[in-house]
């Protein structure tokens, strides 16, 4: 069996998940080809990252005339499929929110893919995320490529399934991978109840080392709160300095940090301005995996007020340090977070109820506070081992090759 995976950007940042799920196949003897659309070295922290830079093949990176030989490799071996394909991808960009000519620079990627794919000799390729990537395999596939499936990850896939064509995308793949029951419940209102087999449901998983790691002590002074995740609108960081601000008025003193980076920062430092809190908040930019594992340490908990997500690995990833948690209702994330018992659930966009949970997780003695967080570890090490999942998508890799 041999399997590849194909991602818009690897490695990344905010894609360690990928990464593991990776080497967790690798280690049960499957071996892994990585191809990706592009990658940006510049803003990798983590030596693992770095390490993936040398074992993917990139497609933008290769030169013109590969894609020009790869056309004719194509035209040449099966003219009508050729055409064929091509006449499905100007169909696709008709109905989309990219237009024709990105759907025909997807069709040229697809034309090199499927020879690399062919020379490789690959019996199944897998895309994260239900958009672009996903585009490029379909049309690969279409070609005369492997059979591909897919993991859809939301809440882009779910924002706007009919433009991105997904359920096109099910139909034509083996099968297609769900992060969450809620992710799965989505891919069901685009699809025929005929279909709804294709739909399995694998999590995103932390590895053994970092389950493995012993409970450490919250600190009894620390009125430290961490939010972990790219600064964009969905995240909610300007809903979370509304609920800050409301606390520093009311003279009830905390320390938020940030850990992150992205396009809302001028606006998030604008905020912090205006609400004259540069004392009581701080942003790191992007970190290292171990530097935002020892914020979480440091912090009484960790608050994401997210309005759209999938299922977030930082929240995995505080819990499996058992640090309590505070976020939304909002997609997978109650299947992970349950209100009073590893965490808490604010409805979405309340910024009264968000800094009520932030308030009582102050008020929480150091006792309940841990009580919370090993509860919050058993669900994350039962749902999130990655161990686990990988032989899920090992068993979902086999029976589609067989």
């Amino acid at each position: 069996m041999r399997i590849a995976y194909f991602i818009n950007q690897y490695p990344k940042v905010s894609h360690s998940f990928i990464r593991r799920e990776i080497q967790a196949l690798e280690a049960l003897n499957i071996p892994v080809l990585r191809f990706a659309l592009r990658s940006n070295p510049d803003e990798l922290v983590d030596e693992l990252d770095r390490l993936e830079l040398d074992k993917t093949q990139y497609i933008l990176s290769a030169p013109a005339v590969d894609f020009l030989l790869a056309l004719g490799s194509c035209l040449l071996r099966q003219p009508g499929v050729f055409f064929k394909t091509i006449s499905t991808a100007l169909k696709l960009g008709l109905r989309s929110d990219r237009g024709i000519f990105r759907h025909l620079i997807y069709f040229v990627e697809a034309c090199l893919l499927t020879v690399w794919l062919k020379k490789a000799k690959v019996n199944h390729v897998h895309a994260h995320f239900g958009t672009n990537s996903t585009m490029v395999v379909m049309l690969a596939h279409l070609l005369g490529g492997p059979d591909y499936s897919f993991t859809v990850h939301g809440p882009e896939e779910f924002d706007k399934p009919e433009f991105i064509h997904l359920a096109d995308k099910i139909r034509h793949c083996r099968f297609v991978v769900a992060i969450s029951s809620y992710g799965r419940s989505q891919l069901f209102r685009w699809i025929p109840a005929a279909e709804w087999h294709k739909v399995n449901i694998v999590h995103c998983g932390l590895d053994a080392a970092f389950l493995a790691q012993k409970a450490t002590k919250i600190p009894k002074a620390s009125r430290q709160l961490l939010c972990i995740g790219r600064l964009c609108e969905q995240k909610g960081q300007l809903l979370l300095l509304d609920a800050m601000k409301q606390l520093h008025d009311e003279g009830i003193n905390c320390k938020l940090i940030l850990a992150g980076d992205g396009p809302m920062r001028k606006e998030v430092e604008r905020r912090i301005a205006e609400y004259q809190l540069s004392k009581s908040v701080e942003i790191t930019g992007w970190i290292s995996s171990e530097q935002v594992k020892s914020l979480l340490l440091e912090s009484r908990g960790m608050v994401l007020p997210s309005f759209a997500e999938g299922l977030p690995v930082v929240i995995m990833e505080a819990l499996a340090l058992r640090r309590p948690v505070i976020s939304t209702y909002v997609a997978g994330i109650p299947e992970l977070i349950q209100q009073g018992k590893n965490g808490w659930l604010v409805s979405p966009g309340d910024v009264n109820s968000l800094k009520i949970a932030i308030q009582e997780l102050l008020n929480a003695s150091v006792a309940d506070l841990e009580a919370m967080g090993q509860y919050g570890f058993d669900a994350v090490n039962a749902q999130h081992d990655i161990e686990k999942e990988a032989r899920k998508m090992a068993s979902l890799f086999t029976g589609a090759i067989a």
